[in-house]
């Protein structure tokens, strides 16, 4: 049986909740189209991301991997590029707050994410979850990771679907603002069709 990797952050910016990882953490354990889906958390502290990323796909052997963090968008949004650059406008969990950093000083400028995008925008839209395929994922840890991520399938040649999907916040973190959200179950609906989608092309 294949496995597929799904990941999301810890808290960050003093809130005590993630959508990220609350939406993969139904999913863990699941198996569809003779795949099992495996959920690991990762913290929101620069020098750890990619340590634990790395842990998680050694561990888990992927053949394929969906990274995921929450944005200020009121969509799901599948990110289509990273980039190598660091620039946070709060710091990260550990306290470091980098800017103009090159995440790997021998990367390339960028990397374009290998999941279907087309074919999961499509899906998402068919079962009626706000989505859209999006050209840049920031200079937080989201991007962070999803250029760890891509970096790594570079250099170790992992022909694999690899990429990361943005999720909004949920409606309790945005009380009193006019930031948009989404429900919880519906954030945890589209990363199921994201699943679906990228197990049925294995």
């Amino acid at each position: 049986m294949k496995t597929i990797l799904l990941t999301g952050f810890e808290p960050f910016g003093g809130s005590n909740i993630n959508p990220s990882i609350e939406s993969c953490k139904p999913h863990n354990g699941k198996k569809f189209n003779d795949c099992i889906f495996k959920v690991v958390e990762i913290p929101l502290r620069y020098d750890e991301i990619k340590p634990a990323l790395i842990k998680a796909i050694e561990e888990t052997n992927p053949s394929a991997i969906v990274c995921t963090g929450q944005s200020g968008s009121g969509e799901i949004r599948l990110e289509r590029v990273a980039i190598n650059i660091a620039d946070a406008r709060i710091p990260y969990n550990c306290g470091t707050q980098p800017v103009d950093k090159t995440i790997a000083p021998d990367g390339p400028v960028a990397y374009f994410s290998t999941l279907p995008l087309r074919k999961l925008l499509d899906e998402l839209l068919e079962a009626k979850i706000p989505s859209v395929i999006s050209n840049t994922a920031g200079t937080f840890g989201c991007n962070h990771i999803f250029y760890e991520l891509m970096y790594y399938r570079a250099e170790k040649e992992l022909d694999i679907p690899a990429g990361f999907v943005h999720v909004p916040s949920l409606p309790e973190q945005v009380i009193g603002q006019t930031r948009p959200s989404m429900a919880l179950s519906l954030i945890t609906k589209a990363l199921e069709v994201v699943l679906q989608t990228v197990s049925s092309e294995l």
